[in-house]
């Protein structure tokens, strides 16, 4: 993926999220930080049934259109789902990440919020967990999965994951930004090396909020070169089936299905592009995803 969107990006997503969140709001303390998520179920008996435990992207929210619609495009077809909102390091955080606000964020944090939302979930009595992100969130979803192949969690749905090359993601920062990526890392792996990583980075260009304020650790976190930012390279360690959708009309995510197609084997992986669907997938693409899952989970038996 690029790893920024387009200059339109955030006035996007921002829109995407205006859509008030139905369902039930549930929180959760991790961290000394409160976390919520909105839960869909379809009924009384929910944990009995297939659960979708869903990541969003970048600076995004659980409640944004794009999960709010498969939520419920995914209980029209039997499915419950909780759509967490990640912390950010932020208590209790609801909406968009505002660009104003210091980042301590690190994109690995997910991993652990994954976790915590999986707990809660087999706490209320659900065995049967899918997990699936979007975009940023494919990413941190794959790595829930590897890192932790003993969890209960009987597939994968990465919608629109990212991909990374270090190319291009220093060819975004210098389109985005008209400055090099190179000077921000030196100065950041600098202070990590002296043990203050936690130092505030001022005036910094930092993923889509410009002139901002970020740690160093922050910055290493989204931008250091790291291979397993690159989405398809960690679905061969995937235990578990893994189902990856993409838009034939993406321009965020580059080479998904180029990336994929040599590993679907349209058995333990498989791939699916929706045809003029964006990086969003709004509107009728829902349901389409929503079909797409529900014949994954009775193919698996969830």
């Amino acid at each position: 993926m690029k790893s920024l969107l387009p200059t339109t990006g955030l006035a996007l997503l921002l829109a995407l999220s205006l859509t008030p969140v139905q369902g039930e709001e549930v929180t959760l303390e991790h961290q000394g930080l409160t976390l919520n998520a909105n839960l869909e179920t379809t009924g009384a008996n929910w944990p009995q049934g297939p659960v979708v435990l869903m990541t969003h992207g970048t600076l995004a929210h659980g409640g944004m259109e794009t999960l709010q619609g498969l939520q419920s495009a995914l209980k029209d077809r039997g499915i419950s789902s909780l759509s967490m909102t990640l912390s950010l390091g932020l208590d209790n955080r609801h909406g968009m990440y505002e660009c104003a606000t210091p980042h301590t964020h690190q994109h690995t944090d997910a991993v652990a919020e994954i976790g915590a939302w999986l707990g809660w979930l087999q706490g209320q009595g659900a065995a049967k967990i899918t997990l699936l992100g979007h975009s940023r969130g494919g990413n941190q979803s794959a790595r829930f999965a590897v890192e932790h192949p003993e969890a209960p969690v009987n597939a994968v749905i990465l919608i629109a994951p990212q991909t990374w090359n270090e190319a291009d993601a220093e060819q975004d920062y210098r389109q985005r930004y008209g400055k090099e990526l190179a000077p921000q890392l030196a100065q950041a792996r600098q202070l990590a090396a002296e043990g203050r990583a936690s130092a505030m980075l001022e005036h910094l260009d930092f993923i889509y909020c410009p002139d901002t304020t970020a740690t160093a650790a922050a910055l290493l976190s989204y931008y250091a070169p790291d291979p397993r930012m690159d989405t398809p390279r960690l679905i061969p360690e995937i235990k578990a089936p893994v189902l990856v959708i993409a838009g034939s009309e993406d321009k965020v995510v580059a080479g998904l299905a180029e990336k994929v197609q040599p590993l679907a084997d349209g058995q333990r992986v498989q791939l699916i592009v929706l045809d003029g669907a964006d990086h969003f997938f709004r509107d009728l693409y829902a349901d389409d995803i929503g079909d797409a899952v529900r014949a994954l989970l009775d193919k698996t038996g969830s």
